[in-house]
């Protein structure tokens, strides 16, 4: 990346810079490849962050399905965890995995569940996961919430085979006019659910799979307590990437843990033949950079403050405008042969595009994601009738609360004394993009379209090539649309 004008001698976060197109002979978006420069090469450059109100098991089937990845958040139980992984490994890399429920299942619970996926329906199955029929909210919505899912049920449902191509299946339902097609295996046991609009996305991305064709996922682990234990049981559960994670990366706990958590994985990796990387943050300098690359990490997170449920900076004054913290982040790592991800601050697909642009290998977006069916939360509707989920900041009281559980109740109340972040937010579903896909499809839309300004047909010439330059507050609000005449 190169500066239109001179490099300031002051830090810039993602509203005070712009890029600049440049000559092209990129045609078409779709000649962009979008697969990660952070080492693990997944396809979708986007990482759903290691929050307890963004990433559980849905989160992280659907980021992988598109490409991306999800975090496991450190404050979950490792059998906990290491159940969802295998959940996630089990699932189809193509199609969408179902929201399920019994003929005696009420309608009330059955509605409440259709809002974990963004397909809409409940398929009903039996004692062996077999079809017997489906439900839609249209079916549902006029019967008492206590009727059961045999009442309301319809029974004029689409099959089709695990391996029916996607291109074939969009077909179908158009043959058909049906909204929704359901795989089963030869003995008519349930595999998933498609779309039109999820047999088109399986056209455009590629899953994020592991060696043995699986769904891909990582872990989030500690620095406090036992930590070679964790590793090694996130390991042995499968997880596909380790993210040492603390608000303040750069201290001597974190280097002592990363330390360990090297040693376990390289064990590990002699004993299995499977080699893991390892993220560790977060940072925001030079010096936290190759300290953290010093101690065994191969990725570094970046980024203090500037996450939407995080006041760091606000009660500490301590932090980084977010830009100048990755570009000069990524540069560091690059020297050692190492990448970044981008950690926080992201509102935009124009965020994501500058944070690659600046050099990150992969964006890890929270709050942006935690207002999505598939986010971990209940779906609330507040007095207007607008739907949204609670968000909470990983350092805030809430969240010290249960990563202290298991401490004495003096222990942590004192904890919860110190608190920095916000501890409940409503974070509402944007009715256009209720859906993590649905991000998906508007942030990489975006990035795809940057890349072809710059004439990159790969994040790594987008790196290389991209010219950013400074702008005013004006300027800023000046590319911002509006929704109606002025």
């Amino acid at each position: 990346m190169q500066f239109l004008d001179q490099r300031p001698s002051y830090d810039l976060t993602y509203n005070d810079v712009f890029m600049a197109p440049s000559r092209s002979n990129v045609t078409s978006r779709l000649d962009v490849d979008l697969t990660s420069t952070d080492g693990l090469a997944t396809p979708t450059p986007l990482v759903a962050a290691n929050m307890t109100a963004v990433s559980g098991r849905r989160m992280a089937e659907t980021m992988a399905r598109r490409g991306g990845l999800a975090v496991f958040p450190q404050d979950i139980p490792s059998d906990v965890v290491a159940a969802s992984l295998a959940k996630v490994k089990a699932a189809s890399p193509v199609f969408d995995t179902a929201v399920t429920v019994s003929l005696t299942t009420t309608v009330g619970e059955t509605l409440s569940l259709i809002a974990k996926r963004s397909h809409g329906v409940a398929v009903v199955i039996d004692e062996d996961r077999r079809v017997l029929g489906l439900v839609t909210p249209q079916d549902a919505e006029t019967a008492d919430r206590f009727a059961q899912a045999r009442d309301v049920m319809i029974n004029d449902v689409t099959r089709v085979t695990a391996d029916t191509d996607p291109a074939d299946v969009f077909a179908l339902l158009a043959e058909q006019h049906q909204k929704i097609a359901l795989a089963v295996d030869p003995d008519g046991r349930l595999v998933g659910v498609m779309t039109p609009k999820g047999a088109l996305r399986s056209g455009i991305y590629s899953p994020a799979l592991d060696a043995q064709g699986r769904l891909r996922a990582g872990v989030a682990v500690g620095i406090n307590g036992d930590v070679p234990s964790k590793v090694r049981a996130a390991l042995d559960a499968e997880a596909d990437v380790i993210v040492m994670d603390t608000a303040h990366g750069h201290q001597e706990k974190m280097l002592s843990a990363l330390t360990q958590a090297r040693e376990v994985r390289d064990a590990f990796a002699v004993e299995t033949g499977r080699s893991v990387l390892i993220v560790a943050g977060n940072v925001v300098t030079a010096a936290g950079v190759h300290d953290l690359i010093d101690a065994g990490a191969d990725i570094l997170k970046v980024g203090v403050g500037p996450g939407a449920m995080c006041t760091t900076r606000m009660q500490t004054g301590v932090g980084r405008p977010q830009f100048s913290a990755v570009l000069e982040c990524a540069e560091a790592a690059s020297e050692r042969g190492k990448s970044v991800w981008a950690d926080g601050g992201v509102k935009h697909p124009r965020d994501v595009a500058l944070a690659l642009a600046a050099g990150a290998g992969s964006v890890m977006i929270g709050s942006w994601f935690a207002g999505t069916h598939e986010s971990t939360g209940d779906q609330l509707v507040d007095h207007q009738g607008r739907a949204y989920k609670e968000s909470f900041g990983m350092a805030s009281a809430r969240a010290v609360r249960q990563r202290t559980r298991e401490q004495s109740a003096y222990q942590r109340a004192r904890a919860a004394m110190f608190e920095e972040g916000i501890s409940s937010s409503r974070m509402y579903l944007d009715p256009q993009r209720p859906g993590v896909e649905d991000l998906l499809d508007w942030i990489t839309s975006g990035v795809r379209s940057s890349c072809t300004y710059a004439g990159a047909r790969s994040l790594a010439e987008f790196a290389q090539r991209a010219v950013v330059g400074i702008q005013s507050g004006s300027g800023y609000e000046e590319g911002r649309p509006v929704s109606q005449s002025w």
